[in-house]
């Protein structure tokens, strides 16, 4: 299908003007495809190896983009059976003109990568694609390798598990897939490293950095060239709240802290909101009052505590007071083999080796009585907005790019463009339902379930955390129904669940991890009955996790249908209106019989302050590090290593 002039004609300005221009190019593209496919496999992987002569002599890329993005697409024909859609090719222009693009769920922005990262690869300096998780990166090398391959270039992966030997040989690879944390890591192990060298001290820290011995001992990734971020709106703008941090060795007071934070996690009980503490729940913060100071000066103390000064005292019990109100078992946070997992908030995916920041994690470390990890001090440091801004040529994909495209553009210097659905998306939404009560609401997500089961349709439930799909689970138990349940353990099963969920009469409950990666078709008979219908139980403090979830049906022009169910009891009323319009919405909800209806603009209104929220806090991240940097450069310090105190 060619690219839509009624696409490009509802577009204005700049963006029109862009794609409008880019667009002129797919036909050219597609003239080449009868010459290309008269050649030999031999033939056409020389015709790939004599555009990489001319770029490596210097030719301009975009001079090279028709010839290379119709030899990929010639070759992914040939190698998966898959050919490149015109307006694959669109986005694939885009993103080499260092752009973020909006690509709908199915439109195969996997393959669609393989065009920017072919053409910078030949330039011979390395291309990155960041992912959310390994099993994606692993997944999406092996899968478009073939690719590469045909065309003469080499391909690796990086991996949480790996070694310096292995992850250099990945490196050194023409493009290399990996997760956004490994690359970022890898930096900052480089830098160490890099400075040891320099100070004639190879081998400290080199159990750290994973090396076997002295022969190891030079870094493992190049300069900064091009990066390709796949799901660019959850890795650029939800993952760039928290740094990376490779820590440094603890001292004997940090050890002393582990006794703090047990001691305050054990008495917390004793002390009552409003009466020896205020919360603030806009900031999410707690205060002790006065009464809460005297309480704790008062209380009895272990020994130990004797040489920590009142005022710390303090902040260790406000800490504990907040961790045991705001982090709550099976929604943030899991407990796995004695360890506090993070349940990441906008993928509902495990995130493997994080920590919060702050004290937070050993907080509820010690809320749930596993081993307190020692909170260390900071050997290297890098926010994920100076990484990415590291690298000459940035672009990125996502499925929903556009509501942040203010932020993408300010930060990282990318346009944000949509780009066309290779046939009309003909999903339908449903109306809004609002209940007064959250057991209501999920008493009539379980009766839609039984009745669209009984037709036959495959269903996907989202939902914001683990607990309550386990509650909605419960109910579904009840009615005798049958489902799946993911919930953030094993990312292969996940894959295979997922893609599955479109057979019919089948039940899929999930956090929003559904919203990522994987690709769901539906099977026979489906479509005739109005295809996948997708049931959002709760909105989410980003409109762009209910917008994934939503395009989980409805991909390629397949029919779907889509509802979301509220209740005036949400996390997001509280979060976005305020603890007293919260309540009294509450009380509402509780006392009256609907409908409620009417509130669905309200909780519209609260997401789009917590967003504003969310929004502010990366911008004061931005700014604290952007005058942190500045002011050890002015001392002489190397801003990514010497980071202790800050």
């Amino acid at each position: 299908m060619s690219i839509s002039a009624q696409f490009l004609s509802i577009l204005s300005g700049p963006n029109r003007f862009r794609l409008t221009r880019w667009a002129s190019l797919v036909p050219k593209i597609g003239a080449l495809e009868p010459e290309l496919q008269q050649l030999g496999d031999e033939q056409l992987r020389k015709r790939s190896l004599s555009l990489r002569y001319r770029a490596k002599s210097g030719e301009p890329l975009g001079r090279l983009l028709v010839e290379g993005f119709a030899l990929v697409r010639e070759a992914a024909r040939r190698t998966l059976n898959m050919r490149h859609f015109d307006v694959q090719l669109l986005g694939g222009i885009a993103m080499f003109n260092r752009s973020i693009v909006e690509m709908q769920t199915g439109e195969g922005k996997t393959l669609t990568a393989t065009l920017p990262l072919y053409l910078y690869a030949l330039a011979g300096k390395g291309c990155h694609l960041a992912t959310v998780n390994d099993y994606l990166a692993r997944r999406d090398a092996e899968w478009m390798e073939p690719i590469y391959k045909a065309l003469g270039l080499s391909v690796g992966v990086i991996e949480t598990p790996m070694g310096q030997p292995e992850r250099r040989k990945s490196y050194g690879c023409d493009i290399t897939y990996g997760t956004a944390k490994e690359f970022g890591f890898d930096f900052l192990r480089d830098r160490l490293l890099l400075r040891r060298i320099q100070e004639g001290q190879t081998d400290l820290l080199g159990g750290m950095l994973g090396n076997q011995g002295g022969s190891n001992e030079k870094p493992v990734q190049g300069d900064p060239y091009f990066a390709l971020v796949d799901e660019a709106d959850s890795i650029l703008i939800d993952e760039a709240r928290t740094p990376l941090i490779i820590s440094a060795l603890p001292s004997e007071e940090e050890k002393l802290a582990v006794e703090c934070y047990k001691w305050s996690a054990s008495i917390i009980a004793e002390f009552e909101e409003d009466e020896d503490y205020e919360y603030d729940h806009e900031k999410r913060t707690v205060e002790l009052t006065r009464e809460g100071r005297q309480k704790a000066r008062l209380i009895d103390k272990p020994e130990a505590l004797d040489t920590v000064g009142m005022v710390n005292i303090y902040q260790y019990l406000e800490r504990a007071i907040l961790v045991d109100r705001e982090y709550i078992f099976e929604r943030q946070y899991v407990v796995r083999d004695g360890e506090i997992v993070i349940v990441d908030e906008f993928t509902g995916r495990l995130a493997e080796g994080r920590k919060w920041r702050d004290g937070i994690h050993q907080a509820v470390e010690a809320k749930q009585g596993v081993e307190v990890t020692v909170a260390t001090g900071q050997a290297a440091r890098i926010t994920i907005q100076d990484f990415f801004l590291r690298y000459d040529r940035l672009a990125g994909m996502t499925g929903t790019a556009m509501g942040s495209a203010r932020e993408l553009r300010k930060i990282y210097r990318c346009h944000v463009l949509p780009i066309p659905t290779n046939r009309p998306a003909i999903r339908r939404r449903l109306p809004s339902a609002v209940f007064g009560t959250a057991g209501e609401r999920w008493e009539a997500v379980a009766e839609e379930v039984d009745k669209l089961h009984a037709e036959g349709r495959p269903i996907l439930i989202g939902t914001r955390s683990i607990d309550k799909s386990e509650l909605l689970a419960k109910l579904l138990d009840d009615r005798g129904l049958n489902y799946q349940i993911l919930n953030a353990n094993h990312v292969e099963e996940e894959a295979e669940i997922v893609a599955g969920a479109g057979v019919p009469g089948k039940i899929t409950v999930s956090t929003n991890m559904a919203g990522r990666g994987t690709d769901i078709k539906l099977g026979p008979g489906v479509a005739e009955m109005g295809g996948l219908h997708v049931i959002c139980t709760e909105m989410h403090d980003a409109s762009r996790i209910d917008r994934q979830l939503i395009g989980r049906c409805g991909r390629q022009g397949d029919p779907g249908t889509y509802r979301q169910y509220l209740a005036l009891d949400d996390d997001l009323l509280l979060g976005g209106m305020g603890p007293e319009k919260a309540k009294k919405l509450k009380a509402l909800g509780e006392r009256s019989q609907g409908p409620f209806d009417r509130f669905v603009k309200l909780f519209r209104k609260a997401q789009k302050k917590v967003e504003r929220r969310h929004f502010r806090q990366r911008k004061q991240l931005m700014y604290y590090e952007k005058e942190r940097k500045k002011m050890q450069r002015q001392m002489g310090q190397d801003p990514y290593l010497d980071t202790a105190g800050s």
